[in-house]
């Protein structure tokens, strides 16, 4: 019902979209997972430091090759650990989420600098530190179970 009270105050063009976007949604919800990645935990938590990264990115000024080194490291978080997990082999899952798991230490290098610079608040790094200290714990472990799992 919603949907019908915002659709009757914008021109029916939009009305039909937010109508459309409200049943993709509500289908995207209803379906079951399509993706061994979007069950794991660890890759709801890289897509939410890589939303929170962005953000970061976006409020503040800084120079184009470390927005682009920060932006593609935690992008390449989420990446690594959705093709890892496509993988066949145990080795290959390992070596991508190994990679996944290097990339948060960019990010946290990078951020480092940055504090240094005086180009980060202290407690945005600390919140940044804390999301990437989980996550690479979370990955240490898929990591040393594919390990031993040879």
């Amino acid at each position: 019902m919603r949907v019908e009270r915002i659709a009757l105050s914008f021109p029916s063009t939009l009305a039909l979209t937010l109508t459309h976007l409200f049943i993709v949604v509500i289908y995207h919800y209803n379906q079951p997972v399509m993706f061994d990645f979007e069950k794991l935990i660890v890759y709801k938590k890289a897509k939410i430091f890589n939303a929170g990264i962005r953000a970061f990115i976006k409020a503040r000024r800084l120079d184009n090759t470390t927005n682009d080194q920060l932006r593609r490291a935690a992008f390449s978080v989420v990446l690594n650990l959705a093709e890892g997990s496509g993988r066949f082999s145990k080795a290959d899952r390992r070596n991508f989420y190994i990679i996944a798991r290097s990339s948060i230490f960019e990010c946290i290098a990078i951020l480092d600098v940055l504090k240094d610079e005086a180009l980060v608040e202290e407690n945005v790094f600390n919140g940044f530190y804390d999301q990437g200290e989980e996550l690479s714990r979370i990955m240490f472990t898929m990591i040393s179970n594919l390990q031993q799992a040879k």
